[in-house]
């Protein structure tokens, strides 16, 4: 019988994971490095912007809200909730510091005390949130644990997959493409479009590549939990459709929160979900070989099939601030995700001391 999976475990993976996203959120678009001449520490001591925007402000201090969150029971147990708490707003502190000092080598970003100071009263604020309530919930015999272990497969397989299925849903939340749709290369490798648009031979592939990504995510996650219960894999769907429509109906215009219900899509959602079905009632061993297959077949569609124009031009109150480096952000995961995947499907069953039934 496998072991349960130590709650200090995923608690620094989910920890490590939400400081590399912040990481590469502030830090997008890694590109055009280059020294301005300036003192580098510079901008501590800089007078209040003439000119701030409030949203940004606020976004500054709710996206360090989740990393003192998550800080706290990363911690040993043995510190304290005060010692906990300061440790982890220190700690976010310094990432904070990091990134902002490094912004000055990027010229599309700036270097601000102001987002520093907002960022150090986020993390104080989920570190206290953390202190109070994050061992209660990832603690050992806390309710988020004991559900973990209960409902997930052990060990590391187990709390890398978790992560990934989060990874998928913030994935969701990049307006302009396909809807499950993710791995399209092209950007970042600069590569062309193979296929001209057309509005038919468009809608069929959009049809199978929405049909193929939703039977992946839900036999990825099928193979992420221990019982046979479809209920979480529904939830999983559904939680997908919801990023997806509060994705389009913030970010397109006009906005709308079913603009991304094509036709194509209409009917790739309608047999994904009948092909879905019917692969949750096969075993353990063919959900997970099947999985890596619509995997596969949904990745080679994402990078052979025309953007969807009208999604694409709709975009909008993405050209500046915080709003650009999440959309960076979910492009990004986007882009990667297939390829976490597929790795973690290759290696599932296959990490030292875990023996997981695949029957």
């Amino acid at each position: 019988m496998p072991s349960a999976s130590h709650p200090a475990t995923l608690n620094r993976f989910l920890a490590t994971a939400c400081a590399l996203l912040i990481g590469y959120a502030c830090l997008h678009p890694l590109t055009g490095w280059q020294r301005t001449g300036l003192p580098l520490f510079d901008y501590l001591y800089a007078p209040w912007p003439r000119y701030y925007r409030t949203e940004d402000i606020v976004l500054n201090v709710l996206g360090y809200v989740p990393l003192g969150f998550l800080l706290v029971p990363a911690l040993p147990a043995g510190l304290g909730r005060p010692a906990a708490a300061l440790l982890a707003t220190v700690l976010a502190a310094a990432l904070s510091f990091s990134i902002e000092t490094t912004q000055n080598f990027l010229p599309t970003r700036v270097a601000s005390n102001v987002d520093l100071g907002c960022n150090v009263l986020g993390a104080l604020i989920g570190a206290t949130g953390g202190a109070l309530l994050g061992r209660s919930l990832f603690g050992s015999g806390g309710g988020l644990h004991r559900l973990r272990d209960e409902c997930v497969i052990p060990g590391r397989a187990g709390d890398i997959g978790v992560i990934l299925l989060g990874l998928w849903l913030l994935a969701q939340l990049t307006p302009e493409t396909f809807l499950f749709g993710s791995g399209d290369l092209r950007r970042q490798l600069g590569l062309p479009t193979p296929m001209s648009f057309d509005p038919e031979r468009f809608m069929r592939l959009e049809a199978v590549l929405v049909a193929a990504s939703l039977v992946a995510a839900g036999l990825l996650g099928r193979c992420l939990l221990r019982g046979q219960n479809p209920l979480p894999v529904l939830l999983l769907i559904a939680l997908a459709i919801a990023a997806k429509s509060l994705a389009t109906s913030a970010f397109l215009a006009p906005g709308g929160p079913l603009i991304w219900l094509t036709p194509g899509t209409r009917i790739g959602l309608m047999a994904g979900l009948l092909l879905l079905a019917v692969a949750l009632l096969l075993t353990r061993i063919q959900q997970h070989g099947l999985a890596g297959l619509a995997l596969l077949l949904a990745t080679t569609l994402a990078n052979l099939i025309p953007e969807n124009p009208y999604l694409t031009a709709g975009l909008h109150r993405l050209e500046y601030g915080n709003l650009l480096n999440f959309h960076g952000l979910t492009r990004f995961i986007a882009d990667l995700w297939p390829f976490l995947a597929l790795a973690w499907l290759s290696a599932l069953g296959l990490w030292r001391g875990e023996h997981l039934d695949l029957r």
